[in-house]
């Protein structure tokens, strides 16, 4: 008897009958949280299989930009970073709850992968009763707005920097998107050469060549900066802020150069990125060519 093991492996000990029902409750739980969708990595799925879901951007029969067109902001890069587009900045906290999750406002934003799907598609939208088809004017004020559906038609918002209010990591003026299609998410284009701004005022202004882009309200630029990369569950991505960047010349630094990508007529993709030379020749465009 001295030598008899008294304890065996499968001797329940303790509060054997509360650990069994609690481990029987959390499957339980499993399960129904399953059932509705209601999983972090089912959230995660869902989030990406509708965010990164393509989309199809206008085909610009004239070479110019209108009111209702389905565009990318693309940045062709610098230095110190590669060319990306403006994106949503979602995670599964930036959803609203079932049974139809769309993205909440206000959402942050980022530069991204440039790739047409619903993170990167824009609408340009008319502010001052201008008819959808047409032409977009330099210095004329629009809204740009995500698509409908599952990106919830929020606006491209900015407005003045303070210390509660600012971008993340740079501490600029914040961009980000809101429901609210007030006067802080007007915005104006403008030519990228400042020489050439005033000429070009009053003109339409041509798909895929490399403009300016100002907030109204704040008249700063928007700008990527390749020095503040943001950890995203979409990978590293650059931050995206309102603040003019001048070189030595006063001019706009290629941090404020932004082309608003349009379709390939052809059918083959983003033609801005087998054509870069794009961006140094804009379409010339005179009173004649717009009927005036």
């Amino acid at each position: 008897m001295a030598h008899f093991r008294t304890y065996r492996p499968n001797v329940r000990v303790g509060n054997w009958n509360e650990d069994i029902c609690l481990e029987e409750d959390a499957l339980k739980d499993f399960m129904e949280r399953k059932e509705r969708g209601e999983l972090t990595v089912q959230k995660i799925g869902f989030l990406k299989q509708n965010i990164l879901r393509q989309v199809n951007l206008t085909v610009s029969k004239d070479g110019g930009l209108h009111f209702g067109d389905v565009v990318m902001l693309v940045n062709m890069g610098g230095p110190d970073r590669k060319h990306s587009a403006v994106s949503i900045n979602a995670d599964i906290n930036s959803l609203t709850k079932a049974p139809n999750p769309v993205i909440n406002a206000p959402c942050g934003i980022s530069s991204g992968s440039v790739q047409p799907c619903t993170r990167t598609a824009f609408i340009i939208t008319s502010v001052d009763g201008s008819p959808e088809g047409s032409a977009l004017h330099y210095a004329q004020s629009f809204a740009l707005k995500t698509t409908s559906g599952f990106a919830g038609g929020l606006y491209l918002t900015s407005d003045l920097q303070t210390f509660q209010k600012c971008a993340k990591k740079s501490h600029l003026q914040e961009v980000n998107l809101n429901a609210d299609g007030s006067f802080m998410s007007w915005w104006k284009i403008v030519h990228f050469d400042p020489k050439e701004r005033l000429e070009y005022e009053g003109l339409p202004v041509p798909a895929n060549c490399k403009v300016v882009i100002v907030h109204c309200k704040t008249n700063q630029a928007l700008a990527v900066l390749g020095n503040q990369v943001l950890w995203t569950m979409y990978g590293h991505e650059y931050e995206v802020t309102a603040h003019t960047l001048l070189d030595s010349h006063k001019a706009e630094r290629d941090n404020n150069h932004w082309i608003l990508s349009t379709s390939d007529p052809a059918g083959e993709g983003l033609l801005l990125l087998d054509l870069p030379q794009m961006m140094d020749k804009p379409t010339e465009l005179t009173q004649a060519d717009t009927g005036l």
